[in-house]
């Protein structure tokens, strides 16, 4: 296979765009690509300050090198989450992040949920019982917290995360089978700002997850090859094996799925009535963010009754 470009040895076979590339020009043709996706979804300008969640994970340090070289204004943020798992996944994660910081110059912030809230996530989890045996549930919603939290607090603009084509073709198909409206109304490359919640993008959200690692390889970024341990056996995987059944027998399927659902999301053609979906958001009286929840946000509630357990024993 030789590069449409120059001829030389592909580096990456690209079925679905029917596009074979060398490394030199792989690492051009990708943050051209998210250049175009940028622009296309409006998601930020180089006059607007992004904090980019990075996990130590290919994506989301591929990510924040292609923010960097793009010339865009991006600090990283790590949320260390305590998970271990046998591999001390939370250690080698933010290593990681911190060695490509340190060799980028790069300003990182680092959130430690076990210093500030005093359990770490596998435990918060097991206090209080909730998540059926894993922490994926608090996992998700601390981080959430946290992320709109600092990007708040530090006056950051744009909160950018590492979702690949993968990643949103399988919460798409898990809400297509349960039709479920209102996540299917927020779904998206962009999640606009409210008050108190700084805007939400995903400019990878059109690279397929081997294009992401075929940049990371040929950048030469060491990344933590390991899934977090509780993954194991969640749905999310499941759903991601059935479409990449689907790809192997038809390239592009994946993207297709997910272009169409965003085009016919834009013509209004998801059955639901837009305002019927979107709940009404009122500021949490403790952490001041936006929540439908009546009260205290989810958080909140949960650092409530994680207090009161403490309190007991």
């Amino acid at each position: 296979m030789k590069c449409r470009k120059c001829g030389s040895k592909a580096h990456v076979n690209m079925r679905q765009h029917k596009l074979a590339l060398c490394r030199e020009h792989y690492l051009e043709w990708v943050p051209e690509q998210t250049e175009r996706f940028i622009k296309k979804y409006g998601m930020f300008t180089r006059d607007e300050k992004v904090l980019v969640a990075v996990s130590g994970g290919k994506d989301s340090l591929s990510l924040w090198d292609i923010l960097v070289r793009l010339g865009y204004q991006a600090d990283g943020l790590y949320i260390g989450l305590g998970i271990d798992g046998g591999i001390g996944y939370s250690h080698e994660s933010q290593r990681l992040t911190e060695k490509f910081a340190n060799e980028h110059d790069l300003k990182l912030h680092i959130v430690d949920i076990e210093k500030e809230y005093g359990q770490s996530i596998p435990v918060l989890s097991e206090m209080t019982h909730r998540g059926k045996g894993k922490p994926c549930s608090v996992c998700g919603l601390t981080k959430r917290h946290e992320m709109n939290r600092i990007a708040r607090d530090l006056g950051y603009d744009v909160l950018a995360t590492g979702h690949n084509l993968d990643d949103e073709a399988a919460v798409l198909f898990g809400n297509t089978l349960t039709w479920t409206s209102e996540y299917l109304l927020r779904q998206g490359p962009v999640l606009p700002s409210t008050e108190g919640l700084a805007r939400k993008v995903k400019p990878l959200c059109r690279f397929y997850e081997r294009e992401m690692t075929a940049y990371c390889l040929a950048r030469g970024i060491e990344y933590i090859y390991e899934e977090c341990p509780f993954a194991e056996g969640s749905t999310s995987i499941y759903y991601k094996e059935l479409l990449n059944q689907l790809e192997n027998v038809r390239p592009g399927a994946k993207l297709i799925f997910y272009l169409k659902f965003l085009e016919a999301r834009r013509r209004g053609d998801l059955f639901v009535e837009q305002n019927e979906a979107q709940a009404h958001l009122h500021s949490c009286p403790k952490c001041r963010q936006p929540t439908s929840a009546p009260g205290l946000c989810s958080f909140c509630r949960l650092m409530e009754k994680t207090q009161q357990l403490d309190t007991v024993s």
